[in-house]
């Protein structure tokens, strides 16, 4: 095998290059965090391997570790259950009703750092596109779609890839390309989805919003909160498949609890979204992670929040909060 590339670049080198936005897709296709960085790994070990077979005169390096990418990842979606978030689940609970019994990770979407699948080149709008992407709705109706629907999709919609070239990625024609793109974008439609914009750091009014929340949430102030909460907002905490809708059932909820007493929330980079470490106070009076939650907010209302309890696991995907008196 040779070790090194032009310009003294090794081949190990080059392959890595491409982990962040592998990993994105891979996310995509999974649902899952900790599945993207499985496949990923498999994908550069098998390019690895192969990279003496490789003929860049046929197909460039990072059309072949999409292909390589896609029959990891349709390998892995073979299995009959596809991840959700617990609105596709089951019907809405009322507030006050048993959480019911945890479910295994593998039921839902999970979360994901931005900095995982989110390359730092590209525009503004490339950008946009990409944190619109990873949002936890989008990835949850892209499980919707047949394993190689969801890939034409995310290349073709996302990732703008030309039909030609995934038809060549797929060993396809681009009439076929095109047919399986149209079935996939019929069925998105009908997937229901809460209402949601990207964070927008720069956005004075969406900083407002979220800064009232948090301080709302932080006071357990539920008659602020409320007024801050979409008619139709919808709450969820995996890995129960529990999940209310509605302003009227948010508050009866957080009436009935306390656990948002003494709460703080940590901002966190995850899904594109408004995103933050829920810690509240331990034995010793120090703070501990509690949950991570993600927001979703649109129209200057928060019109979701999906709270993933029980975040050890998350912590070693995220690392810990950047926040140096919140031990973990």
């Amino acid at each position: 095998m040779v070790e090194t590339s032009t310009a003294g670049v090794t081949v190990a080198d080059r392959l890595e290059s491409f982990r962040v936005e592998l990993t994105g897709y891979c996310y995509r296709m999974l649902g899952s965090g900790f599945e993207a960085e499985d496949a990923v790994q498999e994908t550069l070990i098998r390019a690895w391997r192969a990279i003496d077979r490789h003929d860049e005169r046929r197909s460039s390096l990072r059309t072949w570790l999409y292909r390589i990418a896609t029959n990891v990842c349709i390998d892995m979606l073979r299995g009959p259950q596809r991840r959700a978030l617990a609105m596709d689940l089951s019907g809405a609970s009322r507030a006050g009703e048993e959480l019911g019994p945890p479910l295994p990770e593998r039921a839902f979407v999970q979360p994901v750092p931005d900095a995982l699948v989110l390359p730092a080149q590209g525009g503004p709008e490339e950008q946009a596109v990409r944190r619109e992407s990873i949002r936890l709705a989008f990835v949850a109706a892209l499980q919707r779609l047949p394993a190689r629907q969801r890939a034409v999709l995310i290349l073709r919609d996302v990732l703008c890839w030309r039909a030609d070239e995934i038809a060549d990625l797929l060993g396809s024609t681009v009439t076929a390309v095109n047919s399986v793109l149209q079935r996939a974008r019929a069925t998105l439609k009908t997937a229901r989805a809460t209402p949601s914009e990207p964070l927008r750091p720069d956005d004075p009014a969406q900083r407002e919003l979220l800064a009232r929340y948090c301080d709302a949430f932080e006071r357990h102030d539920v008659a602020a909160l409320v007024t801050l909460l979409h008619e139709d907002a919808t709450m969820s905490m995996p890995p129960f498949a529990w999940w209310l809708r509605g302003r009227e059932e948010f508050r009866r909820a957080l009436l009935a609890t306390n656990v948002c007493a003494g709460a703080q929330l940590i901002p966190v980079s995850a899904n594109g979204s408004p995103a933050y470490w829920q810690t509240r106070p331990g034995p010793d009076g120090e703070h501990v992670v509690f949950a991570l939650v993600i927001l979703d907010v649109a129209g200057g209302l928060v019109t979701g929040s999906t709270t993933y309890l029980g975040p050890d696991r998350l912590l070693r995907l995220f690392g810990p909060p950047a926040v140096s008196s919140v031990p973990v």
